[in-house]
């Protein structure tokens, strides 16, 4: 699957593709080698991991009990009996990172960050992959919308639901982090060293603003471009800039820079600082994954390698349907194939009878094929 993102835009009546950068993205992700993720779920996985490496098994174990544990309906998930037999080697998890403001994780909230974790059973491979929050998907017993808006209308269930029947998959868990968990993440950690453009100047005081007005911070505005050690609610604005260059690929790369940055900055906390910083975090997570499983997951996270993170669909048209922009597939099915060979090895894929009529759904309604 291409790290870059095609998508046409299409509103006024002409085309837009930012699929010529493709070869340059490529060659500075061989030469990074680093974690290229969005969510902040994985550095707290990261750094719990750590943290069962120095601290005892009782204490950790109490330790996850501080998370919002959110049952859903396995009955209710949308998974195809032979996609589940198909995959039955691969545990796939959604990770949703959530606009709420607050420890409120379910309906409301708009998932602003998707993640696919596959972990292959067999080989303990782990992939991920970014599903673009405006991407036009038909959202289970609802109509064809956004699939930022599944989280909003019908919380965890409903946006693992809408996955698995769009993109054949078999997902049963979800972690979700909300917005806070950056800004006091980042805190806890003493801030982040990142370099600000000054195309980024233009608009990282908006969101700082905006930032300060609903965490009650009061962080400082940054004037000129230059590296500075930004405080959670400067690197939060950071990561949530989207009108520079490069629209909204831009944005999840600069979501990665930071969460990078964080990775970073955690290997140099001491144990106490470490446990400190897992403290703050797990209150902030609400997950259906249960304590004993996640320290089972450790073994298979300690080795985390992680080359690539490949953002979905790997062809997108922008598309103003009634107003309201979206990213259509091109098409649903054939982005669904891409999806099934990058994570699963599946070569010639043929999708589900439900994924072919959703891709048929998408194109009497947009016309775009």
């Amino acid at each position: 699957m291409s790290n870059t993102r095609r998508m046409n835009n299409n509103s006024r009546g002409n085309q837009k593709s930012y699929s010529n950068d493709n070869k340059e993205r490529k060659q500075k992700s061989k030469k990074r080698k680093v974690l290229k993720v969005i969510l902040i779920i994985v550095v707290v996985l990261v750094v719990i991991i750590a943290a069962i490496a120095t601290a005892g098994f009782t204490y950790i174990y109490s330790m996850l009990g501080k998370m919002d544990q959110e049952e859903i309906d396995l009955n209710a998930i949308s998974i195809d009996e032979t996609v589940a037999d198909e995959l039955s080697n691969y545990r796939n998890i959604a990770l949703f990172g959530i606009d709420s403001r607050a420890d409120d994780y379910g309906r409301g909230n708009r998932s602003d960050c998707i993640i696919i974790a596959s972990i292959n059973k067999k080989t303990n491979a782990v992939k991920l992959v970014s599903v673009y929050r405006d991407t036009y998907l038909l959202l289970t017993g609802r109509n064809l919308d956004k699939v930022t808006h599944a989280y909003s209308y019908g919380g965890p269930e409903l946006a693992v639901s809408t996955l698995n029947a769009n993109l054949d998959l078999n997902i049963e868990e979800y972690v979700t982090v909300n917005f806070d968990a950056v800004v006091d993440a980042v805190d806890a950690l003493g801030g982040i060293v990142m370099p600000v453009t000054s195309e980024e100047v233009k608009y990282i005081n908006t969101y700082i603003d905006e930032n300060n007005r609903v965490t009650g911070h009061n962080s400082s505005h940054i004037t000129t471009a230059g590296t500075y050690n930004l405080d959670g609610v400067q690197a939060l604005a950071y990561s949530r800039i989207r009108y520079t260059s490069g629209g909204d690929y831009k944005r999840t790369e600069r979501m990665r820079d930071v969460l990078e940055a964080m990775l970073k900055k955690a290997k140099t906390l001491s144990v106490s600082e470490l446990i400190n910083f897992v403290n703050i975090m797990l209150p902030k997570i609400s997950t259906n994954i249960s304590s004993t499983d996640i320290i089972g997951l450790a073994p298979t996270l300690m080795n985390i390698d992680i080359s690539e993170s490949n953002g979905w669909p790997e062809e997108t048209q922008g598309s103003m349907i009634s107003g309201v922009y979206y990213g259509v597939p091109v098409n649903l099915e054939d982005n669904v194939a891409k999806l099934h060979e990058e994570l699963f090895d599946q070569a010639d894929y043929t999708c589900s009878e439900t994924v072919q009529n959703i891709s048929n759904q998408i194109i009497s309604k947009t016309g775009i094929k």
